[in-house]
């Protein structure tokens, strides 16, 4: 799913402009005010593959299964099912019961506008409107050929006039009202994690008859925060569902969350109101956090030495009380190219440009030199990525780059045409995107750039359209299949695979290590993937990321998460603290 903005590393939160004239608020109030960097592309779980629509969709849909909020490792809990799965011993089959006495968020699209309880159903219905080809769904390749007649079903009603949501599937069944079951196609030990992203949250077949094509205005799940209507404004604001079932705060945490148990056991959500600014230039929301008025944010680039002292909060910050949060995050940077195009079919031209791409200097320029230099498409901590491994052909070596790209045909360049460089639209962006103009140029390569806003920019991506382009990718889940799967040719666009990579050899190996238990055999094989794609130059990988957090001091129940988009309902305020802290601002 997690499609991100390559400049956006270090913003988490930003505030609008507009904001400035909006009645100022009430510090005893619980509202959480929070950011986006980017634009929100809508409310439909079957499109949440980028980061930015992923959070925003969390707070309202919810999915069988979600991760612990409060332990390392990551751990699947469940959330709308009862209990995890009953598992066959052949691991083929999957029966979930799913919880009772869920509500989808009441709506004019019930009767008397009151929502009904969920059922079993209901996952049928969302899961085959996930794989309704009609709907081009950018989710569908989490499950294309996982479960039993699916891919049938899908492709049967493709050329029909409405597609007949009441066939059965063998391998997607309610049992009874509360029971659910999966048969998988084949193997697939990833499968559960499948069912706690965006992708298949539960959705009403009601509301999404009654909204037709604005159903992605029109969001309404089970989730902790109700939006009555999303109007594309740069002010997102969420209040309590007032129907959400009974949830609450864990009681159980591994030791280093033991000190944010201090709301073990109470009902979530704990804020009444989220405030989302959506803002894509980072200074002005810079300011915002300044002032106290919004509650936790990335170091923007720009701001970075005033703020960070040798990897501590500065003086002046740490005077408000605010709190730095540094981790590592699950996720890569990289440069592709659109395999559609044959021109990028040419491996030693990847190789001279990656050769003559300064990455350690675009570390320093852009992450504060905060970043770990990607040698592939793995990040450190996942089984698959080799710690000793490095990229020959990671640069600068401008002589080699010149060599490299007279032996692709094109001496000094010549010949060559000019290539267009796709980017999101943002002042950082365009600085980025000059950058790696001026590094091609050293070795006679010309380089156009074209910028969009974030969902153009992805729109352009979905319809194989562009030539190059930057983008980050990170986790869905902690598994090496999850990076791999970005250059699997079945996975092509509008599927997660960008670039349009589609090489016999690694497809073919690629399936044989996602049917395999996790196992030192499979860790072997992700390994020797991980170094193939890197051999090839089959993208220009940049970095892993870390992530620069700051928290104002009234803020509780923060960590820093790649998995936990659904993270707001466990945040909390303390409004006195809020009220005595802002005489400080």
């Amino acid at each position: 799913m997690k499609m991100r903005n390559i400049l956006l590393a270090l913003s988490v939160a930003a505030a609008t402009v507009l904001t400035g004239c909006a009645k100022k608020q009430d510090a005893s109030e619980r509202v959480l005010n929070i950011v986006s960097p980017a634009e929100i592309k809508g409310y439909d779980p079957i499109m949440s593959d980028d980061l930015y629509s992923g959070r925003e969709i969390a707070k309202i849909y919810e999915g069988l299964l979600a991760y612990h909020y409060l332990k390392m490792p990551y751990e699947l809990i469940p959330n709308l099912a009862e209990a995890m799965p009953e598992v066959s011993k052949d691991g083929i089959t999957y029966t979930f019961k799913i919880r009772k006495g869920v509500l989808f968020q009441d709506d004019a699209a019930f009767p008397n506008g009151k929502g009904r309880e969920v059922e079993a159903s209901d996952f049928v219905y969302s899961i085959k409107r996930l794989a309704d080809s009609k709907n081009q769904a950018s989710g569908w390749w989490i499950l294309d050929g996982k479960l039993k007649g699916l891919n049938e079903w899908r492709d049967k009603n493709a050329n029909l006039p409405v597609t007949n949501y009441d066939e059965e599937v063998e391998g997607l069944k309610a049992l009874d009202k509360y029971t659910l079951q999966f048969k998988l196609a084949k193997p697939f030990p990833q499968f559960l994690y499948s069912l706690a992203m965006g992708f298949t949250s539960v959705v009403s077949k009601e509301v999404v008859a009654k909204y037709g094509k604005e159903f992605i205005n029109h969001p309404v799940g089970t989730g902790p925060y109700v939006l009555p209507k999303f109007d594309q404004g740069k002010r997102i604001v969420y209040t309590k569902n007032p129907t959400f079932r009974e949830k609450l705060y864990p009681s159980d945490a591994s030791p280093e969350y033991q000190n944010l148990l201090g709301d073990a056991g109470k009902k979530l959500p704990l804020v009444d109101k989220v405030i989302v600014h959506v803002m894509v230039e980072s200074q002005p929301a810079w300011l915002k956090f300044n002032k106290g008025e919004i509650d936790y944010f990335g170091v923007p680039k720009d701001n970075f030495a005033t703020a960070v002292k040798d990897n501590k909060i500065s003086g002046e910050l740490a005077d408000k009380g605010i709190v730095l949060t540094i981790s590592p995050q699950l996720d890569v940077t990289y440069t592709s190219f659109n395999y559609d195009n044959k021109l990028f079919h040419n491996t030693n031209l990847r190789r001279a440009m990656y050769l003559a791409y300064d990455e350690a200097k675009a570390n320093e320029l852009f992450y504060n030199n905060t970043a770990f230099p990607a040698q592939s498409i793995v990040p450190p901590g996942i089984a698959g990525n080799d710690p000793a491994y490095k990229n020959q052909w990671k640069g600068p070596n401008i002589e080699l780059a010149k060599k490299t790209l007279a032996a692709a045909g094109y001496p000094e360049g010549k010949g060559l045409p000019e290539i267009v460089y796709d980017i999101p639209d943002s002042t950082t962006s365009r600085q980025m995107g000059e950058y790696f103009q001026k590094q091609m140029e050293q070795i006679g390569i010309k380089i156009k750039i074209s910028a969009s806003p974030w969902p153009e920019f992805q729109a352009k991506l979905k319809k194989r359209s562009g030539q190059m382009f930057g983008i980050a990718w990170g986790a869905d889940y902690p598994d090496a299949e999850n990076f791999l799967q970005l250059f699997y040719g079945p996975n092509s666009a509008p599927g997660a695979n960008s670039s349009n990579y589609n090489d016999p050899k690694f497809n073919k190996e690629f399936e044989q290590a996602v049917m395999m238990q996790d196992s030192p055999a499979r860790t072997a094989l992700y390994v020797k993937l991980n170094k193939y794609i890197a051999e090839e130059a089959v993208s220009l990988f940049g970095v892993h990321r870390q992530a620069y957090t700051l928290q104002q001091s009234w803020l509780r129940n923060y960590r820093a998460s790649d998995l936990h988009h659904d993270n707001v309902q466990y945040l909390n305020l303390d409004t006195a603290k809020k009220e005595e802290m802002a005489k400080k601002f």
